[in-house]
């Protein structure tokens, strides 16, 4: 059988506990999460681009 090795997460999971952590950390965290939401952000847009493209293919 294999040892498995317990370490800190990589990610941020929504909702765990914070006591644990460094300020460093918790700002680590408040940067990956803004990096995601900017991510989510230009998701939304190309989809919205991708609407109004389709939207004006369709037009006659």
């Amino acid at each position: 059988m294999e040892d498995e090795v317990i370490g800190k997460p990589k990610g941020h999971e929504i909702g765990s506990v914070l006591d644990a952590l460094s300020v460093t950390e918790l700002e680590g965290r408040i940067v990956l999460l803004e990096a995601e939401i900017e991510r989510l952000r230009a998701a939304i847009a190309a989809r919205g681009e991708t609407r109004k493209a389709a939207e004006a293919a369709f037009k006659l």
